[in-house]
């Protein structure tokens, strides 16, 4: 154990903290966590440990909805630059507009949004329970935000309803092409292709198996084949790799790298346990109001589709 990971286990002990970490930070930030997973399991994880600060090794939105959940826990952000640009692509006067112009309009807030806009929503989703909860509101028309394509795949096994589509994206899944993929099945024939929805239809055409990062990991981790072409971000390799040594991962594009999840280091996190700097800070206002579709996702989520 190196030396930044024993002060990390010192200062743990010293501050009664919990280090979170998402799948897309470094190998080594993974390592020293005490959990890791995607950003909504991890959020709510955090509101059952009995520790009294959360490092939350990810980027900004997921800092937010620990706070959002544990109201009475310190989280410490490692980097306070490290952002989702993804997370704010929504415009909240055109939530107002469209609001006013259909009458039974649901605001479907995917989870990697901004507290913000989350006070805007009807209710939240992740990228696993999406097509449930959209087939389980009563709402006709529904406005995706803030990703288009993540939206366009739920519509796609929703026809029934009417999509209203934003122009968010994820850089780094959107950056994924059919041509990158072809080229990695051409060099890995015996290879299955996961990705993740966020990716754009062209690419999920092209896909054995769509799901999320958690979904991805556990869909290798289960099947039998013995090699994986990967469609999301770099960082899910370490996870893969760790729960199943014996079988081969390629990326389906050099490109599929999130440069805030990089931003976040050991020296930054024995920086804000030594010092307490970066805490996230949500108003009472804020917090009852986009807890609200957070509340409502997990009541969809317990219905029988």
């Amino acid at each position: 154990m190196s030396d930044l990971q024993n002060r990390i286990q010192q200062l743990k002990k010293e501050k009664n903290a919990v280090i979170l970490a998402h799948y897309y930070v470094h190998d080594e930030v993974q390592e020293a966590a005490d959990y890791v997973g995607d950003s909504f399991y991890l959020s709510r994880l955090a509101a059952t440990t009995d520790a009294d600060t959360i490092v939350f090794c990810g980027v900004s939105f997921m800092g937010e909805s620990a706070k959002l959940l544990s109201p009475g826990k310190t989280v410490l952000m490692p980097d306070e630059t490290a952002d989702c640009p993804m997370a704010h692509m929504a415009d909240i006067d055109r939530i107002e507009r469209l609001r006013e112009e259909y009458e039974d309009l649901a605001v479907v807030c995917y989870i990697n949004s901004t507290a913000e806009l989350k006070c805007h929503a009807d209710v939240c989703v992740t990228s696993s329970n999406a097509l449930k909860i959209v087939k389980n509101l009563p709402n006709h028309n529904i406005f995706f935000i803030p990703d288009e394509h993540l939206g366009r795949y739920v519509a796609a096994q929703v026809p029934e309803k009417n999509f209203i589509f934003n122009d968010g994206f994820c850089h780094v899944h959107a950056a994924v092409s059919p041509e990158q993929v072809r080229a990695a099945k051409r060099s890995h024939p015996e290879a299955k292709f996961l990705v993740h929805p966020e990716c754009k239809a062209d690419v999920l055409e092209l896909a054995d198996f769509i799901g999320s990062t958690s979904e991805i990991i556990d869909y290798a981790s289960s099947c039998e084949a013995e090699e994986y072409i990967i469609g999301t971000e770099l960082g899910v390799l370490y996870e893969l790799k760790e729960r199943n040594p014996d079988k081969t991962f390629y990326s389906a594009g050099a490109a599929l790298c999130c440069p805030n999840m990089k931003k976040i280091t050991l020296e930054k996190i024995v920086h804000v346990l030594e010092t307490g700097e970066n805490a996230v800070q949500v108003t009472e206002e804020m917090r009852t109001r986009a807890n609200a579709p957070l509340n409502r996702m997990l009541e969809l989520a317990a219905k029988e589709s």
